[in-house]
């Protein structure tokens, strides 16, 4: 009787599953105030964000009815730089007690 060698070799496939992690959005909240009106709101979210009037409008209504709206969802550093740029945006020209631009925060979307 002859002996047989048989080699058996078994490879086990390990499955890397790789999760891609989204990185975290972010509201801009725009919060109200009584130096500004709403043509001012209208006009600085037409230039810095691209809205359309009546969009520009809505936004202006929520924030003098709510106290706040969000007008920018995003990743951090452009919803950061919009932040900026409506801290940035100067008074308001129609009123002359609007010593400075609006108030703007960051939160998180989740």
């Amino acid at each position: 009787m002859t002996e047989n060698n048989v080699n058996i070799s078994v490879e086990t496939k390990t499955e890397q599953k790789t999760q891609t992690r989204k990185a975290p959005l972010y509201n801009v909240v725009l919060w109200n105030d009584d130096y500004h009106t709403y043509d001012y709101v209208i006009i600085m979210l037409q230039k810095l964000f691209g809205y359309p009037v009546e969009q520009g409008y809505q936004m202006a209504r929520t924030v003098d009815t709510q106290g706040k709206v969000i007008v920018y969802t995003g990743a951090y550093e452009p919803a950061e730089f919009k932040r900026d740029q409506i801290q940035a945006f100067g008074a308001d020209p129609d009123l002359k007690e609007s010593i400075g631009s609006m108030f703007a925060t960051l939160e998180r979307a989740d």
